[in-house]
């Protein structure tokens, strides 16, 4: 499997600087030959025609040659994949990116050599053993810092025996409910930084906001890293809700789903099942605060819909059983074995 490391980059801050601007000179470059081709009606230039029109560059630019390939060829994929005739030129504005040939790039005890320069990093966690891939880069973020993001390629783990199971309901008040009872409160870090970024923003104090932009993410990133490392080693079964945050984001309580950045966090968990072993399975939701877990009943006593949302508690009225909402919802989700209902699902608990 591919996993990738970011580690921040300590020296040569100032050489990455020019670079990234003869990156932008080289994505343009392609750009330009894309409209070309479209002004004239003829083949669009693929990653392999753009390679050969650039070659003889790197000395003059001052990039590595595979460096050079490597702009190219993504060029052609972004073009690909977003379907575009072209794509957006790339300005100062843009955040630095320096792709680099995961051939070229050697390990150098806790720093890293490319292109006859000595990176030194914070190591702030061992690199594994392993192949360094293609798709490694140099990237810069909001606030200037350049970090090194290294894709490396590492065995999977085997697959554990499926002996225990759990069922996440995602929410915005508490970040999870878990089918073990356990409920994961959220931190609203969005919510708690949001007045101090306000006040930056009115004042127009970019680095300020920069910064405060960076808390957020830098805690939030960190809670979600803890909680899905946490839940992948302990369960061999992982269900998830397959909640769509995207329609959610485009009503009053968009800011709230934002913050909780549900699908980071089922990113998280898929990558790091493979990872332990583990398995991993997105299931349909619907009705899963509806349906008694006990007896697999609708019944009338249920909260319905969105107008008995705040009906945290409810009791069913065909077996009798009290229920709370989010954990009667994780316990169907983890019933539930792709599209089979609650009342036929398999049960790992």
């Amino acid at each position: 499997m591919l996993l990738v490391y970011r580690y921040r980059i300590k020296s040569l801050n100032g050489l990455l600087n020019t670079q990234s601007r003869a990156v932008n000179l080289v994505w343009n470059y392609c750009n330009d030959t894309q409209k070309h081709a479209l002004q004239w009606r003829k083949k669009w230039p693929t990653g392999f025609n753009l390679n050969a029109l650039t070659v003889g560059s790197s000395k003059e630019l001052g990039l590595h040659s595979g460096t050079i390939n490597a702009i190219c060829e993504q060029y052609a994929k972004s073009r690909g994949q977003l379907k575009r005739p072209y794509l957006r030129y790339r300005t100062n504005k843009s955040l630095g990116w320096i792709p680099i040939k995961g051939r070229e790039l050697k390990r150098e005890g806790n720093s890293f050599r490319f292109a006859g320069k000595t990176f030194r990093i914070f190591h702030s966690r061992a690199l594994p053993d392993g192949k360094i891939r293609d798709g490694s880069n140099f990237s810069r973020d909001a606030r200037g810092n350049w970090f090194l993001n290294i894709v490396i390629e590492i065995s999977e783990a085997p697959q554990r025996k499926l002996s225990n199971g759990v069922g996440i309901d995602l929410g915005l008040k508490e970040f999870a409910a878990l089918s073990t009872g356990e409920v994961i409160s959220s931190q609203h870090d969005y919510k708690k930084l949001e007045p101090s970024l306000v006040i930056a923003q009115r004042a127009n104090k970019k680095r300020l906001v920069a910064k405060i932009h960076a808390k957020i993410a830098n805690r939030r990133a960190d809670e979600l890293h803890k909680i899905s490392s946490r839940i992948t080693q302990e369960f061999d079964y992982i269900a998830v809700g397959n909640v769509k945050p995207s329609g959610l984001a485009k009503t009053k309580m968009a800011k709230s789903v934002l913050d909780a950045s549900w699908s980071t966090f089922r990113n998280q968990l898929a990558y790091k099942a493979i990872k332990h072993g583990a398995w991993y399975e997105e299931v349909n939701e619907s009705f899963t605060s509806q349906i008694c877990s006990n007896c697999g009943a609708l019944p009338n006593s249920r909260p319905k819909g969105i107008a008995d949302l705040g009906i945290r508690q409810w009791v069913c009225s065909e077996c009798g059983v009290s229920h709370d909402r989010d954990i009667n919802a994780a316990l169907n989700i983890l019933a539930r074995h792709g599209h089979v209902s609650p009342a036929v699902g398999i049960s790992l608990i």
